[in-house]
């Protein structure tokens, strides 16, 4: 009697561990079918937006397989085929799909894409140059996330003449509220007024290069994003877009699958 309960405690077990199999964090597949970002995502869930199988889900966290059915406001979520694009976003447009205030946004400017996209980061405001627009979800999590340390490059105009100290202490890094920031930079020219500048940072914090800039005295007058990864924004007049070549997503994915490869081992 002792063995077969404890045989059908044991088949319990085993057909738990087989539903549990091939599941998945909700707000993951949401992400990874271009509903929004994991972050976006996890708030449609808590506002009980969401629903699978017919039922409400509110609880962050939970796993569901992904041939269930999956929907945000009533409307089905399939997985639909990944596209990535290039933007080259202008000074004025905000980095959101609609934005409530009714400025201009990225959404305005890629409105037309039959298929569901967003941002794969941010550009603030007055910020300008490269942004990635996707419904990859697992491409976005990776070039957002710090941990990962994808580089990206901007054009920086500053006010006034940067001398080598002040870039010295960029390159070693200066005090945010987030930690340390550092970042990879290249004067490109220096005037009694103004200074020109390429940096590269990996880090990624909310308005990082202006902040960074301004902890050494000078305050931003021009920030044009031109490289992200593997990427580089060419060819494109500001508010145009265009779909990537089938060598820049080989190179994207290579990029994110060694920056994982890094953030799991440290090295």
């Amino acid at each position: 009697m002792r063995a077969r309960g404890a045989w059908r405690s044991c088949g319990r077990s085993f057909r738990g561990t087989l539903e549990g199999m091939g599941k998945e964090r909700l707000h993951k597949i949401l992400s990874g079918r271009g509903v929004a970002s994991r972050r976006a995502c996890e708030k449609l869930i808590a506002a009980g937006r969401v629903t699978v199988d017919g039922e409400v889900v509110r609880r962050l966290g939970t796993k569901v397989a992904p041939e269930a059915d999956i929907r945000v406001d009533g409307e089905s979520v399939a997985q639909p085929r990944k596209v990535y694009y290039i933007l080259n976003k202008p000074r004025g447009v905000v980095t959101t799909l609609k934005d409530e205030s009714d400025r201009k946004s990225v959404g305005e400017l890629v409105g037309r894409l039959r298929n569901r996209v967003y941002p794969a980061g941010r550009l603030d405001q007055d910020s300008e140059g490269l942004l990635l627009v996707t419904n990859d979800g697992w491409i976005t999590n990776v070039l957002t996330h710090p941990r990962y340390e994808i580089e990206k490059t901007y054009s920086v105009k500053v006010r006034g003449r940067m001398s080598d100290e002040a870039v010295a202490k960029l390159t070693s890094g200066v005090r945010l509220r987030e930690g340390r920031a550092a970042a990879k930079v290249r004067v490109l020219n220096r005037s009694r007024d103004t200074t020109s500048l390429l940096m590269t940072i990996s880090t990624g914090y909310n308005r990082q290069i202006r902040r960074m800039c301004a902890a050494v005295g000078h305050n931003v007058a021009r920030l044009k994003r031109t490289a992200i990864g593997p990427l580089r924004l060419k060819g494109l007049s500001r508010g145009e877009f265009r779909r990537l070549k089938a060598d820049e997503v080989a190179a994207l994915k290579k990029a994110v699958r060694r920056a994982e490869r890094r953030a799991e081992t440290g090295s």
